[in-house]
């Protein structure tokens, strides 16, 4: 029987060598506006696959959305950095400690495990102090702190506020499943690399969260709020979201107005669109299916549905042009190929 993939996904992007494409990315990707409308899609817009660390908005959503922010004096930055997959440099480590300690939570508190910082020179800076990494090097520790301060706003055990039946993980189901439009029960659940919870959807649900996130008019008035600093929080401070020389950082930095988008392991991207001109907002969830491990396609997929749906000007692509079209260079610096796009959205 054929694998699902097979329908579900198309050739998005081709690697050349001299004269003749050597390797393809295939993927599928949705364009959905903040009204349900599918803009755009290539491949399967129903193709289901765990949003990993893009659910990250999500799941600081009911936090927020209960007033947790206030609660304990979190800034903009750290709403930001609550929904963060970051780097685990010594700034990122620096505002987790202030964070935990407005909390009144630590690091030994946190359940996200130990992983070296993502950005090499603080890797091997720690390795050159002679220091080991700890959890708030973890790309994760961010998400966790949120978690946390959720469940001590409310009472709750701190313990086993991973478990899927702890109220902070069942207030996270629901917000996903109303901001998606997606029955809870649907919601396939697996355990991400960090331990927390995640969640399985279509590309179709995902992204219209992510266009309704961005563009929340409409909601409940709290959640149009908690949807509004969410927002302004990542956009305001993609150093604390992600970290040096990382997509999702230079893209939100390199925006005039505002874009949100956010990375997840295993070849997931979103990207969120605020309302222009009174035009509804849109969201895009993509995923490519080889997991780009590298982190070589996803980026330039992206750009190139931006590009088509008349999101990104050609001077936009100019400053991100590490990530777009580029070439390739072997280890003495010989053109030796290109990465491109070889899609062209169905749009609707």
């Amino acid at each position: 029987m054929p694998h699902p993939y097979s329908a579900w996904y198309k050739e998005l992007v081709e690697v050349t060598r001299g004269n003749i494409v050597e390797s393809v990315h295939f993927g599928a990707a949705a364009v959905v506006d903040s009204q349900g409308k599918l803009v755009a899609s290539i491949g399967d817009p129903n193709a289901v696959s765990f949003l990993r660390s893009s659910s990250k908005p999500f799941q600081a959503l009911p936090f927020i959305e209960m007033g947790g922010d206030e609660k304990f004096g979190f800034t903009s930055s750290e709403i930001g950095l609550i929904c963060s997959s970051h780097s685990g440099t010594e700034e990122h480590r620096a505002a987790l400690v202030k964070l935990q300690a407005k909390i009144g939570i630590t690091e030994a508190d946190l359940l996200c495990g130990i992983h070296p910082p993502l950005y090499k020179p603080a890797a091997d800076a720690l390795m050159l102090k002679g220091e080991k990494p700890t959890q708030n090097n973890h790309n994760c520790s961010g998400k966790h702190t949120g978690m946390l301060a959720h469940a001590k706003m409310r009472g709750a055990s701190l313990s086993n506020y991973l478990d899927m039946d702890h109220p902070i993980q069942q207030s996270i189901l629901k917000a996903f499943s109303e901001m998606c439009d997606y029955p809870q029960e649907k919601v396939e659940i697996g355990i991400d690399g960090c331990s927390a919870p995640v969640f399985a959807i279509p590309l179709y649900n995902a992204a219209l969260g992510m266009a309704r996130l961005s563009d929340p008019r409409g909601l409940e008035r709290s959640r149009e709020a908690a949807c509004r600093k969410i927002f302004a929080g990542m956009t305001g401070a993609p150093n604390l979201v992600a970290g040096p020389e990382r997509f999702d950082t230079v893209f939100m930095e390199a925006m005039v107005n505002p874009i949100l988008t956010k990375t997840g392991a295993e070849g997931y991207q979103v990207f969120g669109i605020p309302e222009q001109n009174g035009k509804p907002g849109m969201g895009i969830a993509l995923k490519m299916a080889d997991g780009d491990v590298t982190e070589r396609s996803r980026s330039l997929v992206g750009l190139e549905i931006l590009r088509q749906i008349g999101v990104l000007s050609d001077d936009d692509l100019a400053k991100l042009g590490d990530f777009y079209r580029r070439k390739i260079y072997n280890w003495r610096h010989l053109e030796i190929g290109q990465m491109r796009p070889c899609f062209t959205l169905d749009l609707f």
